[in-house]
């Protein structure tokens, strides 16, 4: 990546920024900025200028907020707000109806805003280690999405919503507070991979054994009770290839 003029790219990574130059805004050509690993505290609304923006990565600074100018940049690509400090998501997120891919992992977040759901063409949502007690129910809406990560959240549910995820391969529900497997995850056709390690649940529901994608579930760190009825779950699951860890 070059930060020569008239690339249509800018890798600005630790550069040691605590602000950015009114000059940045006059870059109108760009499709991909790099801003991770500085010291931003804001992003300025000149941002709105780089409406062909594609890729925006902000991970890894002292951000205490998102200005609305971001939702309504043309990004259809990656969209990077990692490791801040943001307690909230504006209301206008769903704007980003093109963005594929969405990190807000390691911030102070306690809900997802409901405007979530509008963001159609998302495959891959990663909001690991925040204080998320419960998700929006318009998280149905996400129908193209393969990969959730909530790891490290304080989820003891999940929205019913969560059933129409037909896409959806890969969970990582992870030190959580879950007590028993969500029920909206029953017959999600290509859910291949489950992790629900260090949890709160003490049974298995029945319904796991004919997810028809399965291919890894793990259950480790959790205070399963023995119980002989787990045995056919456990070993049906493992005749159909599934790598299940306890």
């Amino acid at each position: 990546m070059t930060t020569a003029k008239g690339s249509a790219s800018l890798d600005l990574w630790r550069h040691g920024l605590g602000t950015l130059p009114d000059s940045l805004w006059e870059r109108t050509e760009l499709r991909v900025l790099i801003l991770a690993d500085n010291a931003l505290t804001r992003v300025p609304p000149g941002l709105g200028r780089l409406t062909r923006l594609r890729t925006l990565d902000l991970g890894h600074n002292l951000l205490t907020g998102v200005p609305d100018e971001l939702t309504g940049l043309p990004l259809a690509d990656c969209l990077y707000l990692h490791a801040n400090r943001l307690t909230a998501l504006p209301a206008s997120l769903g704007r980003l109806s093109a963005l594929r891919y969405l990190n807000v992992g390691e911030n102070r977040l306690t809900r997802l805003p409901e405007s979530l759901g509008a963001l159609a063409s998302l495959v891959e949502l990663r909001a690991p280690h925040n204080r998320l007690t419960a998700l929006p129910e318009t998280l149905g809406g996400l129908r193209a999405l393969r990969e959730l990560w909530l790891r490290g959240n304080a989820l003891t549910a999940l929205p019913a919503a969560v059933s129409t995820l037909a896409e959806l391969r890969h969970l990582d529900l992870r030190e959580n507070a879950l007590d028993e497997v969500p029920a909206p995850l029953e017959g999600l056709p290509r859910l291949r991979h489950l992790d629900l390690r260090a949890n709160r649940l003490r049974t298995l529901p029945h319904w796991l054994a004919a997810l028809p994608a399965l291919e890894k579930l793990d259950l480790r760190w959790n205070p399963l009770e023995p119980d002989p009825a787990h045995l056919p779950l456990l070993d049906a699951l493992r005749e159909k290839g599934c790598f299940v860890l306890l």
